[in-house]
Parts: structure tokens; C-alpha cells; sequence
């Protein structure tokens, strides 16, 4: 048998052993709290399983393409070749490309990811138009490109995580005294939605496989942290862009008023 076939079968036996105590629980509410048989079974089980194929595929290219991406990547960005530095005599500013190569990575997934497109059409559906998804889907992902270009920055230097989590946060709770008060929920969201499907693997094999070829660098010690510096940051960038547009319109309406008088 084909390894890609057995690889998938395991996939797919790993997911419905982790899919079905949820559906248990539903099916146990549904019956026996709400005594009701739930609406269409048929289409229920095929949909239930369509989600257990997918979620067997999406696994498996898991592991055969995106965490081997993001792993090779960080690997041929920090060869002698292109930081131009042989031997464990590195600088910070040796790795240029390698914060280059993770803004972008995280900017791309970022734009791309589901659920994030989900919260900013959700968004600007009930702010009736007030809030641009497009706008918000930017500064989220200019959010997650800074904060992983400074945790990649953060590996090759070694400096703690801890340093950069409590001064993100110490802005953070600053910002959230000044930015206009419907968009503080959106933004705490914004920096969960973005530790989903499309992000997490190719950041995290970003890391691991940064950590694994700087020297000194520990992938265990050093390779975790940027999932929680994605988190942060787009709060940081979505409450920064509301306090942007909320100066703009300020300093608009008086040139809107003068031009009507």
C-alpha cells in the first residue's frame, strides 16, 4: 500500500476518533435535553461526513506540505549563502531576509485566512457598513506580518519572550483607554481568528525551523512564542486603525462644513 494512502487512512482514523464525542454530545443534547430528532439526519451524517474528509486531508497536507515549507524555508533563508556568514559569528542584521520572508508570510496567510473573513464580514454586516471588512482584514494581517517578523527577531537575538509579551500588552491596555469603544471587542477577537487553520502551521514550522538552524537557538526554548505574538499584535494594528479613522473623520468634518457654509 502506498505510504500517502496509509498516511491518509491514519489521518482519517485520528479524526473520527477526535470528531465523534463531539457529535456524541450534540446528538445527546439534541434528544435527550431538547427532545426533538434533529431536522434532515441524512444531510447531517453527509455533511458530518464531508467535515471528517476534510479535516483528514487538511492534516495530512499538514504534514506533507506546510509544515515541510515553513521548516524548509527558514532552513535555505538562513544558509551561509544568503546571510553571507560562515560560522556561529552571527548578527541580528545578518538575517534580514529571514524578518522579510516572515512579515510577508504572515501578512499572505493572515489575508487568506477563514476565519478571519468570516469575523470582518460579520463585522461589517451588523456595523451597517461602518466598518470596511477589506479594512479590517488589512490591519489584522499588518498585525500578524510585524508580529512575526519581531518573533522571528526575537529567536535569532535569544531576548526573552516575556519582554515583548508584557510591553504589547501594557500598549495594549493603553490603546484600549483611547480607541472609540465598539471597535475594543472587535480588536481582543481579531487576535484570536488569527491562530486558525491558514497561520498556525506555517508560522509555527517558521519557528521551529528558524530556532533549529541559528546557532545557539533551542527549538524547544526558542522556536514557540509567535502564535502568541500573532495574537497580540492585531490588536495593537486593527485598535490603531480605528483611532486613525476616527482622527480623519474628525479633521474631515470641518472641511466638510466650511465647504457647505
Amino acid at each position: 500500500m502506498p505510504a500517502l494512502l496509509t498516511d491518509f487512512l491514519d489521518s482519517l482514523l485520528a479524526t473520527i476518533v477526535d470528531v465523534l464525542p463531539i457529535a456524541f454530545i450534540v446528538l445527546i443534547f439534541q434528544l435527550a435535553v431538547l427532545r426533538k430528532v434533529p431536522p434532515s439526519p441524512v444531510r447531517l451524517a453527509v455533511g458530518f461526513g464531508y467535515v471528517v474528509l476534510g479535516l483528514s486531508l487538511f492534516l495530512l497536507g499538514l504534514e506533507r506540505a506546510l509544515f515541510p515549507l515553513g521548516e524548509t524555508m527558514a532552513q535555505q533563508l538562513t544558509s551561509a549563502e544568503v546571510i553571507g556568514v560562515t560560522g556561529s559569528a552571527v548578527e541580528w542584521s545578518d538575517y534580514l531576509w529571514v524578518y522579510a520572508f516572515a512579515a510577508a508570510i504572515g501578512f499572505a496567510t493572515t489575508v487568506a485566512e477563514p476565519a478571519l473573513i468570516a469575523v470582518a464580514l460579520k463585522a461589517g454586516e451588523v456595523s451597517g457598513g461602518t466598518l470596511k471588512p477589506w479594512g479590517l482584514r488589512l490591519a489584522v494581517a499588518v498585525g500578524v506580518g510585524l508580529s512575526i517578523a519581531v518573533g522571528t527577531f526575537r529567536i535569532v537575538t535569544g531576548t526573552p519572550l516575556v519582554m515583548y509579551m508584557v510591553v504589547g500588552y501594557i500598549l495594549v491596555v493603553i490603546q484600549t483607554y483611547f480607541a472609540p469603544r465598539m471597535i475594543i471587542p472587535l480588536a481582543y477577537d481579531s487576535g484570536g481568528v488569527t491562530t486558525s487553520t491558514v497561520t498556525v502551521p506555517l508560522v509555527m514550522a517558521t519557528g521551529l525551523g528558524l530556532a533549529a538552524t541559528v546557532p545557539g537557538r533551542s527549538p524547544v526554548l526558542d522556536g514557540f512564542g509567535l502564535i502568541a505574538l500573532a495574537s497580540l499584535f492585531p490588536m495593537i494594528t486593527v485598535m490603531a486603525y480605528a483611532q486613525f479613522s476616527t482622527w480623519r473623520n474628525v479633521r474631515r468634518k470641518p472641511a466638510q462644513d466650511n465647504e457647505a457654509s
